[in-house]
């Protein structure tokens, strides 16, 4: 999206305060609990300021889905459901899945795809960035703007999901295996520098600014042994945490990360506390937070 704004376009940052309600089922083997109202601020609270980290805000339009779901009258919902069969949603890997096993589809969930898509009706966008596992909603968006006569069809833009540090499965927060945008610059850091050497080439494709050519010679230069892998990911860490902290923070990040872990030399910023003369040891370590009890 930052590299569009680049060469002037206007990005409507969408927030599905409306369709997290419903929750998206794709990938999910069992349908999902309907989020309350309160639930779902708390959840979009900080969404906004995440985006900005990275987002142009002068060329950013942020809007809110239930702005327009929300006053669909049940006669457009009944319009908006005619549009797509149920054959059609039985194709949706999810469901063709669900269905296969008998396990539950509520019918709520058959809604999530056409509720979205209809966000491109109403958005009247051009072209729409999602990532790879959102290419049947994504693609709802192109035929409901024609089924609306909208009198345009957005391009569809998937990109690939980045797996979490593990390596494993894509990268998310209920896993435990992300790295946040907001997260401090040593713990963004040392979160890098623990991914896999081989796991390294798939962040550099997709979050280093680097061209693909210069990423192929910095992975030949490992391969031929000209180059160090933990020089590379050194590299990869710094440029990140310089997008996110600013210029420099980077170098500094991994001073900090030597210092402590190579040199096992005491850190630059530690906590104090002022503790009473004779206390144990237990009774201290739990005062200081070291040990819950």
């Amino acid at each position: 999206l930052a590299v569009f704004q680049e060469f002037g376009a206007i990005v409507q940052f969408l927030i599905g305060d409306f369709t997290a309600m419903i929750g998206d089922p794709t990938g999910k083997s069992a349908t999902r609990k309907v989020l309350t109202k309160d639930e779902i601020a708390k959840n979009i609270a900080s969404y906004t300021n995440q985006a900005f980290k990275i987002l142009d805000k002068d060329k950013t339009k942020v809007v809110y889905n239930n702005d327009w779901l929300g006053k669909l009258t049940p006669s457009d919902m009944l319009e908006l459901l005619s549009k797509r069969t149920v054959a059609r949603m039985l194709e949706r890997d999810d469901f063709k899945k669900r269905y296969k096993n008998e396990d539950d589809i509520a019918i709520h969930e058959f809604t999530y795809p056409l509720l979205q898509g209809y966000d491109s009706v109403h958005l009247k966008s051009d072209m729409e960035i999602g990532g790879t596992d959102q290419k049947f909603n994504l693609l709802m968006g192109r035929h409901l703007q024609k089924a609306y006569n909208v009198g345009k069809q957005q391009a569809v833009l998937m990109m690939p999901i980045l797996e979490g540090l593990n390596g494993v499965e894509k990268m998310s927060k209920s896993l435990g295996n992300y790295i946040g945008v907001t997260d401090e610059a040593n713990d963004m850091f040392g979160k890098l520098l623990s991914i896999s050497d081989e796991l390294m080439w798939r962040y550099y494709e997709l979050l280093s600014d680097k061209s693909i050519e210069s990423i192929k010679g910095l992975k030949d230069g490992v391969k031929e042994e000209r180059l160090h892998p933990k020089k590379i990911k050194d590299m990869l860490a710094m440029e990140i945490v310089d997008r996110f902290h600013g210029a420099g923070q980077g170098g500094i990040a991994r001073d900090e990360f030597s210092k402590i872990f190579a040199k096992k030399d005491i850190p630059t910023d530690m906590e104090e506390f002022n503790l009473k003369t004779g206390i144990g040891i237990l009774q201290a370590l739990v005062e200081t937070k070291l040990e819950p009890s």
